[in-house]
């Protein structure tokens, strides 16, 4: 067995488990003004049979990082890609950086969790004759998931970034921030992601609990940015935030080196690509992003030897039962003392 398989084994003593993969991002928080403590119990003694709901085979997870505690969001789904609810603490087992926990605090469904959405729509000039569908879709998109404690904002991107409306609930001011967007223009893809991440997802400061993401439609063609992939790509994980994109190519010879973009971004920060068929099918992929982000667990713990470095920390989170399993993003960046 290799080292990293005895460590996940090794994480079943915290909650009575062994581990599968999980979706997660990071953000800075308050810091816990607990004395460290021993791990807590299986939260329930018995578990329900957990319900199933069709879906998508993706994951999301926003993780909270605080001082010392953590708030882990996730999905669990099956080998069909189906939602798996009604799971128990019990069920699940941890690694963070490669230590069990130090304390769990807590467990629960957590279904309402506030969103908080980016929508970025591509508007160069290789999208124009498929423009009018990316915000048809947007918009039906944000009618069926925002919910009274939910803002998104609209964005479109090309050479430069066109905030078009920012922070809101209000559906009216997000649809007509939508329908100003006109295409045109060369495409800075890794800037946009980079500048959105930096100037709206980072800059948020939340006294509880969110889910941050990004729904990014585009096709994946870059032929402008000064940053790299990987620069964009950090700079997400850094604001805590997952993305998901959807391609808007549907030529029979589609452009591999804009898919496998759209493909590394949304896989990196614990999101999903979807590649649609028909342009018309660019709403499915919002239907399943809006399925999933009502579909989640929260997770709240002290991680062992957390320091305030800035560093990035690895996550393993398995469940017992091999059937469920959850896509995982990479980690996350801890918070550095000065900030």
């Amino acid at each position: 067995m290799s080292e990293i398989g005895r460590r996940v084994a090794g994480c079943g003593k915290l909650l009575g488990v062994a581990c599968v993969g999980m979706a997660l991002a990071v953000a800075p928080a308050r810091a816990r003004g607990q004395a460290a403590g021993a791990p807590v119990a299986a939260a329930q003694a018995t578990a329900a049979q957990p319900s199933v709901a069709p879906a998508q085979d993706v994951a999301a997870a926003t993780l909270k990082v605080q001082a010392n505690e953590v708030d882990l969001v996730f999905t669990v789904t099956d080998k069909n890609g189906r939602f798996i609810t009604g799971l128990h603490q019990q069920d699940f087992g941890l690694l963070d950086d490669g230590r069990d926990p130090e304390e769990v605090f807590a467990f629960k469904q957590q279904t309402d969790l506030p969103l908080r959405v980016g929508i970025m729509l591509d508007t160069s000039s290789s999208i124009r004759q498929r423009f009018t569908f990316e915000q048809d879709s947007a918009v039906t998109f944000l009618l069926q998931v925002l919910h009274r404690d939910d803002r998104a904002f609209v964005e479109g991107f090309d050479v430069q970034v066109d905030v078009e409306q920012g922070f809101t609930n209000n559906i009216s001011l997000l649809d007509q921030g939508i329908r100003r967007l006109r295409p045109g223009g060369g495409t800075a893809l890794y800037d946009a992601l980079y500048s959105t991440c930096k100037d709206q997802m980072l800059t948020l400061r939340e006294s509880g609990p969110v889910r941050r993401a990004i729904v990014l439609v585009s096709d994946g063609v870059d032929n402008y940015s000064h940053a790299l992939e990987t620069d964009a790509i950090k700079e997400c994980q850094r604001a805590d935030t997952i993305v998901y994109t959807i391609s808007t190519d549907v030529s029979p010879t589609k452009d591999r080196a804009g898919a496998d973009a759209l493909r590394k971004i949304a896989q990196t920060t614990g999101g999903q690509a979807f590649y649609p068929e028909r342009i018309e099918d660019v709403a499915l992929g919002f239907i399943s992003i809006e399925q999933e982000l009502r579909s989640q667990y929260l997770l709240e713990y002290r991680p062992a030897d957390f320091k305030l470095d800035g560093a990035f920390r690895t996550i393993y989170l398995e469940a017992r039962d091999p059937k469920y399993h959850v896509r995982a993003q990479e980690g996350y960046f801890a918070p550095k003392a000065a900030e």
